[in-house]
């Protein structure tokens, strides 16, 4: 049984949402082709301290650009704006937005405290704008299907989940407060992000404990690099998830050599990351290395319609490494390309067709919020909620204790 990608909101009766973007490194290089792509999007300004990257914007929008992310909220020309800067000011961009009556896109980790939380969460209400939180990979259709599935009651009320990821996350270049978890490093802060908001999204919401143990296994990169914990659930289903980013075992492998983005990875790529890093010789060199494949960077394709290009096809639906949700009735396992269901009497393969638009279903919130003030599912509080599991993660491991997160709020249907 195939079923396809929801299609996206027709913008014919309403004109495309006027987008400012702060921040133009990595994560918005991961969402300029959904921008580009989806016809209710506008890129109207940007701001970034790089200069080659606000040149760059400039020349592929006819748009201003700004050095101080202050002054583009001002500008009366923007409906929303995309908060993609580096973990430690999203709070206080989210509230200069906000104060100037801005609809917020802002990228995970929300924030690295429960107070610049609910801040955050304070300035949307107080200003009457929406806040919401993404791309995180609670979005991806093949998890918001097994959500589907979950909600129907068919196969039972969910029991357990088993998750893990295995990648090469801490090998990649980065700059020097991406290894400095006060600051917003390691892969708690960038990774559980993604992989608590899918076990609370699929586990009903609202965590009850966190149990967890953290890995920082190298002295040049002195940031956690691995965990696993062990959630339980108000409801009583409880949840295994391991992440490691010391770029050994590949979990893609499980995965078809199909990567996060969706993308065909070729297994001779083995090691790349380390190897790239191996001939870095200093921080200032592997920042410099960064910011070249970012957006206006020396290793960046210059031509914007370029980059929306290769996601028109794409191979498969991003994922975030292997998942397993057990029901009373049925195991389902989402992946790349559909969701396998293990259930009594038999095991089928539910095909979801290719999304001709990636990541669109951030979009989808973000349009239904703004335009038909629907309430986002990853709104401010769903992802502040998210944040106290990460942080409870991180306080766990410290103390060895089991955690009780606070703001938990629970998981209605995306």
């Amino acid at each position: 049984m195939t079923h396809a990608t929801p299609a996206p909101i027709a913008a014919a009766n309403h004109p495309p949402l006027r987008v400012g973007v702060i921040g133009l490194g990595r994560a918005f290089t991961l969402m300029l082709p959904t921008f580009l792509l989806d016809q209710r999007i506008k890129l109207v300004a940007a701001a970034d301290p790089v200069a080659a990257a606000r040149l760059q914007f400039e020349a592929d929008f006819n748009s201003p650009t700004y050095e101080d992310a202050r002054a583009l909220c001002a500008n009366p020309d923007i409906d929303v704006v995309y908060i993609g800067s580096p973990h430690q000011f999203h709070a206080q961009h989210t509230q200069w937005a906000a104060d100037h009556g801005k609809h917020v896109l802002v990228e995970k980790p929300m924030a690295l405290t429960l107070a610049e939380c609910t801040q955050m969460v304070d300035a949307a209400r107080r200003n009457g704008v929406h806040l919401v939180v993404g791309h995180s990979h609670s979005f991806d259709r093949p998890i918001q299907r097994a959500k589907q599935l979950i909600d129907s009651g068919i196969y039972g009320a969910v029991k357990m989940i088993t998750t893990f990821n295995y990648t090469d996350f801490l090998y990649r270049p980065r700059r020097p407060e991406e290894l400095d978890t006060r600051a917003g490093g390691g892969v708690v802060h960038s990774q559980a992000a993604h992989q608590m908001d899918i076990v609370r999204l699929l586990g009903g919401g609202r965590v009850a404990s966190v149990r967890a143990h953290t890995g920082t296994w190298d002295a040049t990169r002195p940031t956690e690099g691995a965990y696993s914990a062990l959630l339980r659930f108000d409801n009583g289903a409880f949840a295994a998830a391991t992440y490691s980013g010391y770029g050994h075992f590949d979990s893609d492998e499980l995965m078809g050599n199909i990567g996060e983005m969706g993308q065909t990875k070729n297994p001779s790529d083995y090691g790349q990351a380390r190897k790239r890093l191996s001939n870095v010789a200093s921080a200032q060199a592997e920042t410099a290395l960064k910011a070249a494949r970012n957006y206006g960077g020396t290793a960046y394709v210059t031509d914007a319609s370029a980059n929306a290009a290769a996601p028109r096809s794409p191979l498969a639906h991003q994922h975030f490494g292997h998942l397993v949700v057990s029901c009373e009735r049925a195991d389902l396992k989402p992946g790349p390309t559909g969701i396998a269901i293990y259930a009594d009497d038999q095991i089928h393969f539910e095909t979801l067709a290719p999304p001709a638009i990636p990541r669109v279903a951030v979009i989808d919130e973000l349009w239904n919020a703004v335009v038909h003030q629907q309430v986002p599912f990853h709104s401010g509080e769903w992802a502040r909620a998210t944040t106290a599991v990460c942080l409870a993660l991180l306080e766990s491991a410290e103390t060895g204790c089991d955690l009780r997160p606070p703001f938990q709020i629970e998981a209605r249907q995306p």
